[in-house]
């Protein structure tokens, strides 16, 4: 299927409760304002309260449901925070449709051999040990809902080991499997996991990563939201356990 293509109903996600992770800029920015404008009241999680708030405020202007906000400093999250998510979505909604695990940190370009230790932790806090807690955590609420999708961001690197990409890669290969185990595992009939690879996309990250890079050459994160509406909705109720490339 070419994503690119593919044309969801306007109500696609009307009255789903959807948590997307990392939606103060990027491709969480994007996916959170394209989920709303389907119908889903958003939750937005991110590190910078004022983002935050910006993306709220375009929410609302532009007719949307209503969303709601999640500060959660996920590198550190202790139990007790985790805890208060939970119950705080609980008492708000008492359920939940979705997960966009969209947060993700880079951390060094540079050879294992040189890798520093303390960036290696906080990559594998950010991207793996969070959305992994994450989801293990918001679980009773996923199986509330009657059709709930749960989305991990990989990437290019998450399927085979690329130089200098260190910690990244090894943490998106780990999610890959992460995701795969959640669907093997699940008995849970209206529940699915599934990862989405971005491709090249004119984001802050990739602009770190690729320095040299023209970023008009690469798709904006607008251009690349069809395939993350279809993960989300109805539409992909078959696809489980799979990973797919956005932009292939």
């Amino acid at each position: 299927m070419k994503y690119s293509e593919y044309k969801p109903r306007p109500d696609l996600l009307k009255d789903r409760i959807i948590l997307v992770t990392g939606a103060g800029d990027g491709i969480g920015r994007a996916a959170a304002l394209s989920y709303a404008l389907h119908g889903a009241t958003v939750v937005l999680h991110g590190r910078t309260l004022n983002k935050l708030e910006v993306i709220y405020d375009e929410i609302e202007s532009l007719g949307a449901p209503q969303p709601a906000i999640l500060p959660l400093q996920l590198s550190s999250a202790s139990p007790r925070d985790y805890e208060l998510l939970v119950d705080t979505l609980d008492k708000q909604f008492g359920r939940l449709d979705g997960i966009l695990h969209n947060a993700g940190i880079l951390g060094e370009r540079t050879e294992l051999e040189n890798y520093p230790a303390d960036i290696w932790d906080d990559v594998m806090a950010v991207n793996l040990r969070a959305p992994f807690v994450l989801t293990q955590e918001l679980l009773p609420l996923l199986k509330k809902s009657e059709s709930a999708s749960v989305v991990f961001a990989s990437s290019g690197v998450g399927r085979e080991t690329r130089e200098r990409w260190g910690a990244y890669s090894v943490s998106k290969i780990a999610i890959e499997a992460v995701s795969e185990l959640f669907a093997k595992e699940n008995t849970h009939p209206n529940l699915r996991f599934n990862c989405i690879n971005p491709g090249a996309t004119r984001t802050a990250m990739r602009a770190k990563a690729f320095p040299d890079e023209d970023p008009k050459t690469l798709a904006t994160p607008e251009m690349i939201m069809p395939a993350y509406l279809y993960l989300m909705g109805d539409d992909s109720l078959a696809l489980n356990g799979q990973s797919i490339d956005d932009q292939d």
